[in-house]
């Protein structure tokens, strides 16, 4: 495994950012739209989905809402079990919001939907992955399974009020388990925090295209979508001319079986099968995440083929676009409503395996302007579509709209039950 840039530091000048929220806080009383945030954890996805939007949200309009965050709102105690009096947040506030299964596991995410309901809070539920319909070989299908996430997923979209999901496909195939509003929100990320806007790296060898993948842990399946294209790669341009970059290996932890670096050793022995002209580097948190980009000059995506990834968001797309980045993706979920090859990157066929990707490589390491054009041209795209700053005031809206159609749902409720009531008089 090469070191290209010995000297390149990932956690350079961390910031430091505290995500919890005070336990203690409660509702002003006053006209504001009262907004109770419970996120599922403080890793990426929620990160993108919960802390973000609703940071910006608040900080857009102070003066029309009021928002608490709370991780735990059911006050569960791990160590003694059962709980504690639950947060009074949830007696007053207006909108109650979690997403995906938090840490204290799925009955727990949905009983805090129906003990908001409970007091007349509308209920938002927000999932970024397809947990009704794992594929085979995710590492958590059978603990999914196990503890039934899959029904209780099921359970939260029955019971919310509102269902967001991240893409149209997704949309469709949750359909039939929601029961109340379902909407899509794309994922945005905010072009402004400092780890999108730090200068790229530049490398002494000027020849040298960097190739990065930057990636999660649940993708052991698709990493053998681009198994030996690194090989055959280098073989077409010289390997003294490309450098591989695999992003997002977590960093050993104190316990024995650390199933993570298992995975990411699978990772490793797909992506770079044959080569030495590569490096491993690190995750990074939420707030750094974007600064794995510098040091890239081709982004890559390979997926395979399931309903699972068909309804993954474009996250890819957004990231590798913030920094003039073509992506060339498996032509899997929602990439093929951005990109456009040979303008903005390339997507691969997913029926026609590992070899899709060499082509579109090897043009772009040897076409240095092609390869900043379709940067460029990705950049721009993303630019006005996904730059979360550009709505502030989408959501606050979302919410409204959610009020005055319960509203007036409940209202058609109360007048067939008026209806029925006098048939039944006059019978």
């Amino acid at each position: 495994m090469s070191e290209v840039n010995p000297k390149f530091n990932l956690y350079d000048k961390p910031q430091e950012v505290n995500f919890d929220g005070n336990r203690e806080d409660v509702f002003v009383d006053d006209d504001r739209l009262k907004i109770f945030v419970q996120p599922a954890n403080t890793g990426g996805c929620a990160y993108y989905r919960c802390w973000l939007p609703f940071k910006k949200l608040q900080e857009a309009n102070p003066d029309k809402v009021q928002i608490i965050y709370d991780l735990n709102p059911l006050r569960a105690d791990r160590n003694r079990g059962g709980f504690e009096k639950a947060s009074p947040n949830f007696e007053t506030c207006d909108i109650f919001f979690t997403h995906n299964i938090c840490n204290f596991g799925g009955e727990y995410t949905l009983r805090s939907l129906i003990h908001a309901r409970s007091f007349g809070a509308l209920t938002h539920y927000d999932t970024d992955d397809l947990l009704t319909e794992l594929y085979e070989g995710h590492r958590l299908k059978d603990l999914y399974q196990e503890k039934k996430l899959d029904e209780l997923t099921k359970n939260c979209y029955e019971v919310a009020h509102l269902t967001s999901v991240t893409q149209v496909k997704f949309a469709e195939r949750i359909a039939s388990f929601v029961g109340g509003m379902l909407v899509v929100i794309k994922n945005a990320i905010d072009f402004d925090v400092p780890c999108w806007n730090v200068p790229k790296i530049q490398m002494k060898n000027k020849k040298l295209v960097r190739i990065g993948w930057v990636g999660g842990i649940h993708h052991e399946e698709d990493v053998k979508e681009f198994a030996a294209v690194a090989l055959r790669v280098n073989a077409k341009v010289g390997k003294e001319n490309v450098h591989w970059g695999f992003y997002g290996k977590p960093q050993p932890g104190e316990e024995k079986d650390n199933w993570q670096q298992d995975v990411w050793e699978n990772y490793e022995k797909y992506l770079s099968a044959g080569i030495s002209n590569y490096s491993i580097y690190p995750a990074m948190p939420s707030y750094d995440y974007g600064r794995m980009y510098t040091n890239i000059d081709i982004s890559i995506a390979p997926l395979q083929m399931n309903a699972f990834n068909d309804s993954k968001s474009e996250i890819k797309v957004i990231e590798a676009g913030i920094y003039k980045i073509p992506l060339i993706a498996s032509n899997v979920g929602c990439y093929d409503e951005h990109i456009v090859n040979g303008k903005n990157g390339y997507l691969v066929p997913h029926d026609i395996g590992p070899q899709g990707f060499v082509k579109p490589l090897v043009d772009l390491i040897k076409n240095k302007k092609k390869r900043l054009e379709l940067g460029k041209n990705l950049h721009e795209l993303v630019s006005g579509k996904f730059n979360i700053n550009n709505f502030p005031g989408a959501r606050y809206e979302l919410y409204l709209s959610l009020q005055e159609k319960v509203k007036e749902f409940q209202e058609s409720q109360e007048a067939k039950d008026l209806d029925n009531e006098g048939e039944t008089n006059n019978e």
